[in-house]
């Protein structure tokens, strides 16, 4: 990925906790079985996984026979583009560990614990005691104790340490970072034709589009006839609030007017 200056950018521990927040759903894989979708995919504290497999499925039976012993697993989280683009994954994230049965007495507890961070609707989809009003709900509450974390994107692969996982926090617009990309293709072309002048001149034949957007900068995805190249445009210093972020892209974009005033007498 190409950046015009250097600049500080979202760490890579900072990029995987903003790809669990955006990733709808996730794949955890297991060895001679079938992937299977976990709807629930949340950090917590002391360095686990909660996530949510099929309550009447295989792997789930496998995990259970298994005890404490647990099975080897890999959580696999894709971190699409909000747009149509030509190749639309921005990002693969691998979790490997092992995968343990949650005792049915913690499972209200924690999923209370989880709620309290992350409202999930999924979380209403999880069996919670045989003498809950869910008990026939779909999904079993599991832990996936982290070994490794590794991530994948246009630049390559890079693994990261559990530490540095638990230190970072979401990109403070991750949450709304699609529909903001998607209202500014729609809706204001003309923004992303005045970032596009700050590309480098061999980039500008090709088709712009905005890629990302986190508190470090703007990334525009150029669709050209040989390949598709992303460019980060940084801001001049990290944003951490929707005035400073309207601010910042307004001086990318050449505006004068930086609150959004306009000249006297117009």
């Amino acid at each position: 990925m190409a950046s015009l200056t250097p600049t500080a950018t979202p760490t890579t521990a900072e990029r995987i906790r903003s790809a669990c927040v955006r990733a709808g759903g996730a794949m955890l894989a297991v060895e001679g079985l079938d992937p299977v979708t976990t709807p629930v995919h949340h950090l917590l504290d002391d360095g686990s996984f909660a996530i949510t497999v099929p309550v009447a499925g295989a792997l789930a039976a496998t995990v259970v026979s298994a005890g404490n012993s647990g099975i080897q697993a890999v959580l696999e989280m894709t971190d699409y583009a909000p747009l149509p683009l030509r190749e639309p994954v921005r990002s693969l994230v691998w979790i490997q560990g092992t995968v343990r049965d949650v005792p049915m007495a913690e499972v209200p507890g924690l999923l209370d614990l989880i709620a309290s961070a992350d409202p999930n609707p999924a979380l209403l989809q999880v069996n919670s005691g045989p003498e809950a009003d869910d008990a026939d709900a779909p999904y079993a509450l599991m832990r996936l104790e982290i070994e490794s974390v590794v991530v994948a994107d246009s630049t390559g692969a890079e693994s990261v340490a559990l530490t540095a996982l638990l230190g970072a926090r979401p990109d403070p617009f991750c949450a709304m970072e699609s529909c903001w990309l998607q209202h500014m293709e729609s809706a204001h072309r003309e923004v992303v034709d005045r970032l596009a002048t700050r590309l480098p001149a061999s980039l500008r034949q090709g088709r712009v589009r905005p890629l990302g957007l986190d508190r470090y900068g703007v990334q525009l995805r150029v669709e050209g006839d040989d390949g598709d190249h992303d460019v980060r445009l940084p801001f001049a210093k990290p944003v951490d609030d929707v005035t400073g972020l309207s601010q910042a892209i307004r001086v990318l974009m050449g505006c004068p007017f930086l609150n959004g005033l306009r000249a006297r007498g117009a």
